[in-house]
C-alpha cells in the first residue's frame, strides 16, 4: 500500500465522499458555496487579527475590562503566531505531494464552481485557517457564538469540496494542520519560547519560498511584477552583494562558521528578559540567519529570488531571510534610541 493509498484514498471512500457531496450540491446552492469558500480564505487573517486587536485597544479604555482586553491580545499573539505556522506547512505540504485537485485527477466526475484550479490539492489552505481562526476565537466566545465556529467550519469544508476544489482528505488534513499550529502557538504563547518560535517561522517561510521558486522558476529566469520589481532565480555563494562569491569555496565553510556562531549567540539572547522591540529584532535577525544558513548547508550556495530595480539599475538579488534580517537591523537600531532616550524605563 502505497502512502498516497494509506493517507489519501481511504480505500476508495476519499473519492466516493467527493462525488457524493460534489454532484449533489444543487444549483442554486453555488452562491452559497461560494460564499464559504472565500470566507475561508487566508486573506482574511490580517482583517481578523486588526479586528482583535482594535477590540482590545477599545476594552483596555475601561479598568473593569482590562482582564478582557488582555485576553485578546493574547489571543491576537496567539493567531499571529499560528498563521504563520499554518501558512507554512500547508505551503511546504503542498510543495511536497504535488497532489492534482479534483478536476485534474477526475476531469469527467466534477462539477466547478468558478474558476478551476489543477495542482496542489493537498491539504487544504482554507480548511487550516479556518480551523485555525475558530480555535484561536474560542476561549472568547459564548456557546451561541461557538455553534457559529463549528457551523463556519462545516460551511468552509463543505464549500471546498462543493466548489470542486478540494478532496475530503484535504480537508481533513487542513484541519488538523490549523489544530496543531493553534496547539503550537498556544504553548509558545506567553513565554521567551514564542520568539524563538518566530525565528524558526521566518526560516521556514524563507525556506518555503526559495523551494517554490526552485520548483516554478528556471536558474536565471526573469519575471517582471511591476516597474520596478522582478522575480528571479539565482545563487549567491557569497555574502551581502557577493562579497566573496569568487573566493574558491572555503568561503562557504565560513559563512557556515559565522551564520553558526551568530545565531546560536541571538538563540542565547532571546533567552534573557529585553523590551519587545529589541527582542523582536534579535528574533528577526535569528529567522533570517537561519534561513540563509540552510541554504548554505544544504546547497552550498544562497536562493535569491527578489530583484529591485529602477532605470536599468539592479539593486543586487535578495531573498525573505536578507529581508528579515534588514528589517531586525533597522528595528535594533531604532529601539537602540528609544532605549538611550531620557525617562525611559527598564527592560521587562
Amino acid at each position: 500500500m502505497t502512502f498516497r493509498q494509506f493517507f489519501y484514498d481511504w480505500n476508495g471512500l476519499n473519492v466516493a465522499w467527493f462525488g457524493a457531496i460534489n454532484q449533489a450540491t444543487p444549483d442554486w446552492l453555488a452562491p452559497l458555496a461560494q460564499v464559504g469558500s472565500a470566507l475561508g480564505s487566508y486573506w482574511s487573517g490580517p482583517f481578523l487579527l486588526v479586528v482583535l486587536l482594535l477590540w482590545s485597544r477599545r476594552l483596555n479604555a475601561a479598568t473593569a475590562t482590562k482582564t478582557a482586553a488582555l485576553a485578546l491580545r493574547t489571543q491576537a499573539r496567539r493567531f499571529a503566531l499560528g498563521f504563520a505556522l499554518a501558512w507554512l506547512g500547508v505551503a511546504m505540504l503542498k510543495l511536497i505531494t504535488d497532489f492534482p485537485r479534483p478536476v485534474a485527477a477526475l476531469p469527467d466526475l466534477v462539477r466547478i464552481i468558478g474558476e478551476p484550479e489543477l495542482q496542489y490539492s493537498f491539504p487544504s489552505g482554507h480548511a487550516a485557517y479556518a480551523m485555525l481562526a475558530a480555535t484561536s476565537l474560542w476561549p472568547l466566545a459564548s456557546r451561541r457564538v461557538r455553534a457559529l465556529l463549528v457551523a463556519w467550519l462545516a460551511w468552509v469544508a463543505w464549500s471546498r469540496i462543493a466548489v470542486g476544489a478540494h478532496f475530503p482528505a484535504d480537508v481533513f488534513a487542513g484541519f488538523l494542520i490549523g489544530g496543531l499550529a493553534a496547539w503550537i502557538a498556544r504553548l509558545a504563547s506567553g513565554t521567551r519560547w514564542v520568539w524563538w518560535c518566530t525565528a524558526l517561522a521566518i526560516a521556514l517561510l524563507d525556506q518555503g519560498t526559495k523551494q517554490l521558486v526552485e520548483a516554478r522558476l528556471e536558474y536565471a529566469q526573469v519575471i517582471p511584477v511591476t516597474a520596478f520589481f522582478n522575480l528571479v532565480h539565482v545563487g549567491n555563494t557569497g555574502a551581502a552583494f557577493s562579497l566573496l562569491a569568487n573566493a574558491g569555496g572555503w568561503q562557504r565553510w565560513f559563512f557556515i562558521a559565522l551564520a553558526t556562531g551568530i545565531s546560536a549567540w541571538l538563540a542565547l539572547a532571546l533567552l534573557k528578559p529585553r523590551q519587545q522591540p529589541e527582542a523582536a529584532a534579535y528574533c528577526l535577525i535569528l529567522g533570517g540567519a537561519v534561513g540563509n544558513l540552510a541554504d548554505r548547508v544544504f546547497r552550498g550556495y544562497v536562493v535569491d529570488s527578489l530583484d529591485v530595480h529602477w532605470g536599468g539599475w539592479h539593486w543586487p538579488a535578495f531573498n525573505f531571510a536578507d529581508l528579515a534580517i534588514t528589517l531586525g537591523v533597522g528595528l535594533f537600531l531604532a529601539a537602540g534610541s528609544v532605549c538611550r532616550s531620557p525617562g525611559h524605563g527598564a527592560t521587562t
